[in-house]
C-alpha cells in the first residue's frame, strides 16, 4: 500500500519489504539525530494491522501466542510470536488492548497468512479477526516526543516511543502538525543500535526465539499452551540455541555495507575461512558509524575479530552464548 507521504518535499522510495513508505527525506543522519532527540516521526504505514475482538479475545490469543496475554490491562503495550510445532518463529506481533480489541500491527504483507492460521483456531471462541490495514495507518513517534496524539487514537507505548494506530484518510493531516518526517532508514538504525530483532530479517526458517533476545520480551517462560512451546521450554532448561544475535561495528573505511546474508568468517582464518554466521541487517548510524546485526554460531568466542565479506567487523555481544 502506497503512502501519500511520498509526496513529501525530499522523498525517496523504500525498496523490498518497505516499500510503499519513505526510504528518508533526504539527509539520512539528520532524520537519525531528530528521532534520537524525540522530534518527528515515521511512517510505518505499510505494516500490516490486524484487529481482534470480542469477549473471549485475550483468553483465546493467550492461547496461541508466545507471550502472557489471558490478563493484559488496557493500554499495556507487549508483543508475541507465532511458533510453528517445532518452534520456529512465524510471525511477531506488536499488540496493545484498547479495552474492546486487541491492535496489533505485523510485517508487511504477512496479515494475510497471519489471520488464515488464526480463523483456523476460532473454534468456539467469541472471537472476530479482522484485517484492518486498508483503513488504519501506523505511525512512529520516537522516545521523548512531545507531539499531540488525535483524541481517539489508540496507542502503543514502549521505551522505544509510541505507535500510533491511525485512520489512514488522517494520516497526512496528523504527518503536517507532527514535526520533521523520518524515514524507513533512519528508524532502521536506531533499531539495529537497540538490538531490537525483525522478522524477515533477523529470521529465517529455523530461528528460535532463543537466538534474538526474544525470551521475556516476546516469550513469557511460565505459560505453555501454544504451538511450539516445547522447543522453547527444552532449549531453555537442558540445553543452548546453536546460533545467536550479535551486534558488529563495521570498519568505517569500506564505502559499501554488506547486505544482508554476507557471510562472515573469523579474522585469523583469512578469506577462505569456514562460515561460522551472516549478516542479518546493516545500517550507518549517526554517531557509530557502519553497524549491523547478524547471527553468529553460538562458539564463536565472542571477542574473536570477524570479517562481513571484505569488511572487518567487531562483536558485541547481544545473547549471551
Amino acid at each position: 500500500m502506497k503512502s501519500p507521504l511520498l509526496t513529501l518535499p525530499g522523498a525517496v522510495p523504500a525498496e523490498g519489504v518497505d516499500e510503499g513508505v519513505a526510504a528518508h527525506y533526504g539527509d539520512l543522519f539528520r532524520e537519525q539525530r531528530a528521532l534520537a532527540d524525540g522530534t518527528g516521526f515515521v511512517d510505518l504505514s505499510h505494516r500490516g494491522v490486524v484487529a481482534v475482538t470480542g469477549e473471549d479475545r485475550l483468553t483465546w490469543l493467550h492461547l496461541l501466542l508466545t507471550q502472557h496475554v489471558s490478563d493484559l490491562p488496557a493500554g499495556r503495550a507487549t508483543e508475541a510470536l507465532i511458533l510453528s510445532a517445532n518452534g520456529h518463529i512465524e510471525h511477531a506481533l506488536y499488540l496493545v488492548d484498547d479495552g474492546a480489541t486487541v491492535w496489533a500491527h505485523v510485517e508487511p504483507g504477512t496479515q494475510e497468512a497471519l489471520i488464515a492460521y488464526l480463523e483456523s483456531m476460532k473454534f468456539f471462541y467469541r472471537v472476530e479477526v479482522a484485517d484492518r490495514t486498508a483503513d488504519i495507518a501506523v505511525v512512529h513517534l520516537p522516545a521523548g516526543s512531545i507531539a499531540p496524539v488525535p483524541e481517539g487514537v489508540v496507542v502503543r507505548e514502549t521505551p522505544h516511543g509510541r505507535d500510533l494506530f491511525l485512520p489512514r484518510a488522517d494520516l497526512e493531516a496528523f504527518a503536517a502538525q507532527a514535526g520533521p518526517p523520518a524515514g524507513i532508514l533512519a528508524y532502521e538504525a536506531l533499531r539495529v543500535e537497540q538490538h531490537r530483532p525483525r522478522l524477515g530479517f533477523e529470521t529465517d526458517h529455523r530461528t528460535i526465539p532463543h537466538e534474538l533476545g526474544w525470551i521475556g520480551s516476546a516469550v513469557h517462560l511460565q505459560k505453555g499452551c501454544y504451538r511450539g512451546q516445547e522447543t522453547v521450554a527444552r532449549v531453555q532448561n537442558l540445553g543452548k540455541p546453536p546460533r545467536r544475535l550479535v551486534f558488529l561495528h563495521l570498519d568505517g573505511s569500506e564505502v559499501h555495507l554488506p547486505v544482508a546474508g554476507t557471510e562472515l568468517r573469523l579474522a585469523d582464518d583469512g578469506p577462505d575461512g569456514r562460515k561460522v554466521g551472516f549478516v542479518t541487517t546493516s545500517a550507518r548510524h549517526h554517531e557509530l558509524g557502519p553497524v549491523a546485526l547478524a547471527l553468529v554460531k553460538r562458539n564463536v568466542a565472542v571477542d574473536a575479530p570477524l570479517v562481513a565479506g571484505d569488511t572487518a567487523a567487531a562483536q558485541e555481544v547481544v545473547v549471551e552464548p
